[in-house]
């Protein structure tokens, strides 16, 4: 049997968007604006086209022209506004443009007096072609014509071929010769929720609590958690995530401070899962009923936010499962259930799943679970720990769960090596927690926005925490207010997606000794804030974030990811980037563009020059334009190097708003 070239007659080759080895389709999300490439070439020197075929979910195809990129790269770009969540097909087409091909070499060889006649010859046959496929064209036939009159001069036939009205009909319907096809690939568009939203974590348990004279509490209920939500809607907060709603163990409860010796009294951590009142399928009676539970949801879907709830696939020793499915967990030698460890931390209330002794039973009961709370009404659920469960399992139930509702989301709470946190992104999680927390420098924060925003985001999409129960990092423990406005100002405008846990409006920032823990952490007892109060007497971050929650809403170029570019100052820590897109893709037809000047240094004032590309956002370098701070309202005339002085104390973060002409 012939060996058949797996290249095609043009060679179309690395196309984007796709995964790493091409196992999984490449991800958006609806509204996203998804750059379209491929490498594109052919030997010689023929001047080629290509487009974006591009079949929505319903079935209707559209082309989209592709522009080369830098020089030499044979690379070639384009983008789409992916508006609709379903399976979008994409091919790339490339082809023989053959008569920009004529109108280059004429262009050198007719004023040079070389082959003038061959060359108006092959000129008017392909004009003759031009005018058979569209021949109600005026243009075309009056070109047609006149490079054919003997009464001209070869100038003047030339002339007539070389006319931008011309070149516009043959823009429209190019002459192609040689046309290549690519294979198809497919980019699952999932709902805006996927890659889009402003996430606000707190314990149901803790909102109205009330401590008694004895020192003990009346926790808090799904009720009277209910009467939060107005508060975190008004803030602009859009997802509201609960940590675990189940019922707790008792055995090996942790007390205050993840201590071993817990009172009556102490709660217990929510993720110690399971007790006699049932596991991950009931509701902690402290919290109420379904029905309480269905209030919850209720109150929220009237304030436009939707609930996140956790699913933690760990059991307290209390849990149904330990006795009714023992094969579930790991029995060590001395015939005990080894319980979690992530050294030098223990979770003596927690034992791990055993994934591999009963596979098929286990995930068929995850998946009855997620089934069960999707019927409650919950379509997002925040996964704890994935990385310490098989990738296959969870590739097996993302796709099961996704295949019946499309609309689930699962995010994935996976701080752990790079290969495991994207590859849990690649077989379906719908968002990730990332090393943001932890990306705190100039230098690191470069390369961080740059990895998401280009490197991974055909497949990744982060949810930018700045703090979680768990996380309270030195930056945030030392750097005082300014700290907390300047990560929160970074979370929500550097992507599309952002989280807050309660109690980051209050500048919370006193950890445990040794932990990167708060002290006194809600994880195992109640809390009480009174942020009505904070915010009265000016002690409170929450007017701030919902002035960012505010500029998202109102910005479209804030609710991409893959539109981030970093530029550049003088001042190793002042951090520059933009974020753009284009009016072609916008509501109103009007382009967007944000700059963001962060001093990311908490502790100084800081003077330096910022150096734009203001290409990167559709301006001429040579053109000054005005910037409108959103944040102080102040405006000024920017241009390729503008002074900066961003005082840590004040305000030190500069979000700019460039100031388009109307049309623009």
């Amino acid at each position: 049997m012939a060996y058949e070239p797996k290249v095609g007659r043009i060679p179309i080759r690395q196309l984007s968007p796709q995964q790493p080895e091409n196992l999984w389709p490449a991800k958006a999300f609806a509204g996203e604006v998804v750059p379209f490439a491929a490498t594109v070439f052919k030997e010689g020197h023929d001047v080629l086209g290509v487009d974006l075929l591009l079949t929505d979910p319903s079935g209707i195809r559209t082309k989209h022209g592709m522009a080369p990129g830098a020089p030499g790269t044979d690379r070639w770009h384009t983008q789409a506004l992916l508006d609709r969540a379903g399976g979008w097909e994409y091919r790339i087409q490339a082809y023989n443009d053959d008569w920009a091909t004529w109108l280059h070499n004429a262009r050198i060889k007719i004023p040079a007096g070389i082959d003038v006649s061959l060359m108006l010859s092959m000129g008017a046959g392909l004009l003759a072609r031009a005018v058979a496929a569209d021949p109600g064209s005026k243009v075309l036939r009056d070109a047609g014509k006149r490079i054919t009159s003997k009464k001209l001069t070869a100038e003047e036939r030339f002339a007539a071929a070389d006319d931008p009205r011309v070149a516009a009909a043959l823009d429209e319907q190019p002459l192609a010769s040689l046309v290549t096809l690519s294979d198809p690939l497919t980019v699952r568009v999932e709902r805006a929720r996927a890659g889009l939203g402003s996430w606000y974590e707190f314990f149901p348990r803790s909102e109205g609590a009330k401590r008694k004279k004895d020192g003990s509490w009346t926790s808090g209920t799904f009720r009277t958690a209910a009467r939060r939500i107005p508060a975190v809607a008004a803030m602009g907060f859009d997802v509201i995530y609960l940590p675990p709603i189940h019922p707790i163990g008792v055995a090996f409860r942790k007390g205050p401070n993840n201590t071993m010796t817990p009172t009556p009294d102490d709660p217990g951590s929510p993720w110690a899962i399971g007790a006699e009142a049932g596991g991950h399928d009931a509701i902690h009676r402290d919290l109420g009923t379904i029905t309480d539970f269905r209030f919850f949801l209720s109150t929220a879907k009237k304030n436009n936010i939707e609930v996140a709830i956790d699913l933690a696939l760990q059991c307290s020793p209390d849990h149904p499962w330990v006795t009714e499915h023992p094969e579930w967990f790991t029995t060590l030698p001395d015939g005990t259930i080894a319980y979690a460890e992530n050294p030098p931390k223990k979770y003596q209330d927690i034992y791990p799943i055993n994934f591999d002794n009963d596979p098929v039973g286990l995930r068929e009961e995850v998946l009855r679970i997620v089934k069960y709370w999707i019927g409650v009404g919950v379509k997002i659920f925040r996964v704890d720990n994935p990385h310490t469960k098989p990738l296959a399992f969870w590739e097996w139930l993302l796709h099961e769960v996704n295949t019946e509702f499309p609309e689930i989301v699962f995010l994935a709470e996976a701080f752990t090596r790079p290969a495991m946190l994207h590859s849990l992104a690649q077989v379906g999680f719908q968002q990730s927690y990332t090393y943001f927390t932890w990306r705190n420098t100039k230098p690191e924060l470069e390369e961080f926005f740059t990895s998401i925003s280009k490197l991974h985001a055909d497949f990744l999409r982060p949810n930018l925490f700045v703090n979680t129960p768990d996380i309270l990092t030195e930056y945030l423990q030392f750097g005082g207010p300014a700290a907390f406005k300047i990560r929160a100002a970074l979370a929500a405008t550097a992507a599309p997606t952002w989280g807050v846990y309660a109690g980051y409006e209050l500048f919370e920032n006193v950890a445990r000794t040794g932990s990167e823990e708060n002290i006194d952490n809600e994880k195992y007892e109640y809390k009480q804030r009174d942020f009505a109060k904070a915010e009265a007497l000016g002690r409170s971050l929450a007017p701030f974030l919902t002035r960012l929650n505010g500029i998202r809403a109102e910005h479209p170029a804030l609710r991409q990811l893959r539109n981030l570019d970093i530029h550049w100052s003088d001042d190793d820590s002042i951090l520059v980037y933009s974020k753009f897109i284009d009016g072609r893709f916008t509501a109103d037809g009007r382009s967007d563009a944000i700059l963001v000047i962060a001093n990311v240094d908490p502790h100084s004032v800081r003077e330096t020059t910022v150096h734009l590309d203001p290409t990167r956002f559709g301006i001429d370098p040579a053109t000054p334009f005005v910037v409108t701070d959103l944040l102080t309202d102040e405006t000024f005339t920017w241009g390729l190097n503008n002074y900066v002085r961003l005082d840590a104390f004040t305000e030190p973060v500069h979000i700019l708003r460039v100031e388009f002409p109307k049309g623009s």
